[in-house]
């Protein structure tokens, strides 16, 4: 085995890994009391992980050049869930230099792909592709919308909106696993994942907003 293919089976290798541990402490975090030790703990190894993803996802497309779709789903989810943790540090939806700076960075990975995706060996349906670029492009959009947002209007929003795009970086990643080990089953191993994703963010907004107003009666 040539050093190439060893460097490269290895990246690999990182990447799954990271991406399975990633998932784990996803469901660790969601399962976990809300604000608690293990749930921040696990959502501070859940950022790291998905991190190093996106690092080992750069090094396969750029260096070993292998499909780059799984990078713009992997984009996706560290996006969401940079952002997502931003938020609990943000409340008030104050414009941040670092934000920005992430935010536009990953908008013109989204258009970089979407100009190269004539000549990019694709394997996932059209639908899956598309669909996947667009929840990228609406996520930072509402992001650069919400600073114009009064500060009244955007009080209690923050949680919401945390649970959101934590739940959607996990099923991104999960989507991704999925699509990959179970290719025969496509396209419902690659969009199935996403509506369970979505449901399930639902369902965590709905108890904490019944929650708040229980709180609040």
């Amino acid at each position: 085995m040539s050093d190439y293919t060893f460097t490269h089976q290895l990246n690999i290798l990182i990447h799954v890994i990271s991406g399975c541990l990633a998932m784990v402490m996803g469901i660790i975090a969601m399962i976990a009391s809300k604000g608690n030790k293990t749930h921040k703990k696990s959502g501070i190894l859940f950022l790291v992980l998905i991190a190093i993803v996106i690092i080992t996802g750069l090094i396969g497309v750029f260096i070993f050049k292998v499909n780059t779709f799984l990078l713009v789903l992997t984009l996706l989810s560290g996006y969401q869930a940079f952002s997502g943790y931003r938020v609990l540090g943000n409340k008030k939806s104050l414009p941040k230099l670092l934000d920005i700076i992430v935010a536009i960075t990953a908008l013109v990975s989204g258009l970089y792909f979407m100009h190269y995706i004539e000549t990019i060996g694709l394997i996932w349906a059209s639908g899956i592709i598309y669909s996947t670029v667009a929840a990228l492009f609406l996520i930072i959009a509402y992001d650069f919308v919400r600073y114009f947002l009064p500060k009244n209007k955007y009080k209690n929003r923050w949680l919401y909106e945390h649970i959101y795009k934590m739940i959607a970086s996990f099923t991104a990643l999960l989507a991704a696993f999925i699509g990959t080990v179970l290719p025969e089953h496509k396209p419902y191993s690659q969009f199935l994942p996403s509506i369970f994703g979505t449901l399930l963010a639902i369902g965590f907004i709905l108890f904490f907003w019944r929650k708040n107003k229980i709180k609040k009666i």
